[in-house]
């Protein structure tokens, strides 16, 4: 397995030509988007579905309308087909991540959103499953990448600064969220 360092340059390098939006509401995970180009881009596939995405969602400031309806209804609950709107600031810390991880694979989607149902019944088999999971707000994923470790993710995720990363490495793989800053898991 290639093992995965974030040197300073690197950070330095996902920072340049960088402006971090003070307000709170907003992730400070964009900060790590922002560039050449200034666009975002997420890239995931679902094993459930089958399907793909390779979507540039935001371009020069402006977040992309019908991309994130895309990405929306990628991130269904696969189990009652249900789509919410997932929360922005969560679609900008898997892309800073991914980024800071500079790999062209894209991630595997273990699970977006989740309703209320089918989150109940996730916890009634594994006392791992949060019973006001963000899920159930498009406010998380789990996700897993073959090329890096649940460690590298974890890592990428958490240097975001922008919500909460739970490593599942029995599992392989990270959740990462949009809500407060904290970390869990082995």
């Amino acid at each position: 397995m290639t093992k995965m360092t974030l040197t300073r340059r690197a950070i330095l390098g996902a920072f340049a030509a960088t402006t971090v939006t003070a307000a709170p509401t907003f992730s400070k995970a964009a900060g790590f988007l922002r560039g050449s180009g200034d666009i975002r881009r997420i890239k995931m596939y679902s094993g459930r579905t089958g399907e793909s995405l390779d979507m540039i969602y935001w371009i020069e400031g402006e977040y992309i309308k019908d991309a994130l309806k895309e990405v929306n209804y990628f991130m269904r609950d696969w189990r009652t087909n249900g789509v919410i709107n997932i929360d922005r600031r969560n679609i900008d810390i898997m892309a800073a991540a991914h980024n800071l991880m500079d790999v062209s694979e894209p991630y595997m989607l273990l699970s977006g959103y989740r309703s209320p149902n089918t989150n109940a019944m996730l916890r009634s088999k594994s006392r791992g499953v949060a019973k006001n999971s963000l899920h159930m707000k498009g406010q998380a994923a789990d996700l897993r990448l073959q090329s890096r470790s649940v460690s590298q993710m974890a890592e990428a995720a958490s240097i975001c600064r922008a919500g909460g990363v739970g490593r599942y490495s029995r599992s392989n793989f990270v959740h990462m969220d949009c809500g407060p800053v904290r970390t869990w898991g082995r």
